[in-house]
């Protein structure tokens, strides 16, 4: 039985992802002269060449790609094997891995994991920006212990707890002449530009299946990537948005903008911690399932 050595592995994995010996030594924080000479002993002990080397960088041979594809999931074996086993000592440690959606970033998990990490020091979690259906799919996957984002149907295989209330607010600038209303319908909004932020995530969809179920269309001004460059467009005058009311109180909280609670039955929108069926849990897991679900608390308006 050969004597692999999982470092090496990991560094192969390395030189295959970045395509280059030498980025992949800048990405391990080693020489590229010993990043090499680990992989050339890899290829020595197994008895194959896994790479083909030129000046323009590397190519994975056959073998190489069968070796990227055990190496990726020895890997995560490894992984799995020092968490399940941290998680026997006598303190809860450990690393958590945590898919979130911006809005839950942006609004509550700051003071939430700062208070988890207080109570348990040991544990690190590793926090990931992820939409609401990746969030999903990762618990599912296996790439996320955990997650929080929109409510959606339940999913098989999930379970969830509330986490937080986060309702829809329209973001406008002030002098628009919808700026002095209290309260906005989202027929009304509708019949001015919308920038769209985030096409295609969980809020996107709602507003989309909300106009088509009013049978009116959307006028794009702007389609932006997040929620604070979806403010910068609304101070610019190129439309205006309806978000949640954590991303607009985080952006959208200065005198420079006027945030109406938007009139509609769907507008108070749920955030849920979302978990894979999994018994045992870790203990760490279980840990930060309870500090999250635990509080649920609706944002201020």
């Amino acid at each position: 039985m050969p004597r692999i050595d999982p470092v090496s592995i990991q560094l192969f994995l390395a030189a295959a992802r970045e395509g280059s010996i030498k980025r992949a030594a800048e990405a391990e924080h080693i020489a590229q002269s010993a990043l090499s000479r680990r992989i050339a002993e890899l290829e020595r002990t197994l008895g194959v060449a896994l790479l083909v080397r030129s000046p323009s960088g590397v190519v994975l041979t056959e073998a190489g790609i069968r070796a990227q594809e055990f190496g990726k999931k020895l890997n995560a074996d490894i992984a799995a094997f020092a968490r399940e086993v941290r998680d026997l000592g006598d303190q809860v440690s450990g690393t958590v891995r945590l898919s979130a959606s911006p809005s839950a970033i942006v609004g509550f998990l700051p003071e939430r994991l700062h208070a988890f990490h207080r109570r348990y020091p040991r544990v690190e979690v590793a926090l990931l920006e992820r939409s609401t259906a990746d969030t999903i799919r990762a618990c599912l996957d296996d790439r996320a212990d955990l997650g929080v984002g929109v409510a959606r149907p339940a999913s098989p295989g999930l379970q969830t707890w509330p986490f937080a209330s986060d309702p829809l607010n329209v973001v406008v600038p002030t002098g628009h002449p919808l700026a002095r209303r209290r309260k906005l319908r989202y027929a009304e909004v509708l019949a001015y530009p919308l920038v769209v932020v985030q096409p295609g995530g969980a809020l996107d969809q709602d507003l989309r299946e909300q106009a088509a179920n009013l049978r009116l269309p959307i006028h794009h001004g702007v389609t932006v990537s997040s929620f604070e460059a979806g403010c910068r467009m609304v101070e610019a005058g190129l439309g205006i948005a309806v978000l949640p009311t954590s991303a607009s109180a985080a952006y959208a909280g200065t005198r420079r903008f006027v945030r109406i609670p938007l009139d509609e039955p769907w507008r108070d929108r749920q955030l849920l911690v979302y978990a894979p069926y999994k018994l045992p849990r870790l203990r760490a897991v279980s840990a930060i399932i309870g500090a999250l679900a635990a509080s649920g608390d609706a944002m201020p308006e």
